[in-house]
């Protein structure tokens, strides 16, 4: 049981982590002019893109300011999904390790 929950807590962050790396190839897409936002459908998965991704990101383009007109603050949230995925890691082997499965 306690396995299910860390597997299915894995795939949610790693599900995420591709929705941000999709984000990230869109809103470049965007700025060089390959995508057109006037397309309905470019429009449609920009908008769930930007809302899939906003709430988590807003919180670190408050204190992290762009460097070179940059927005890093994706590189900050991947590497804190990247570091919750590995302690998440981490705790299910030490929590298997004791007897907790």
């Amino acid at each position: 049981m306690l396995g299910a929950v860390f597997w299915f807590l894995d795939e949610a962050i790693q599900i995420y982590i591709y929705i941000m790396i999709a984000a990230a190839i869109f809103s470049w897409l965007m700025a060089f002019g390959v995508l057109d936002t006037r397309n309905h459908i470019v429009y449609r998965i920009e908008d769930f893109l930007f809302r899939a991704t906003e709430p988590f990101l807003a919180p670190f383009r408050r204190f992290i300011p762009a460097i070179g007109g940059i927005d890093i603050s994706f590189i900050v949230g991947f590497l804190l999904l990247r570091a919750l995925q590995i302690f998440l890691g981490g705790l299910y082997g030490h929590l298997a390790a004791m007897g907790y499965q």
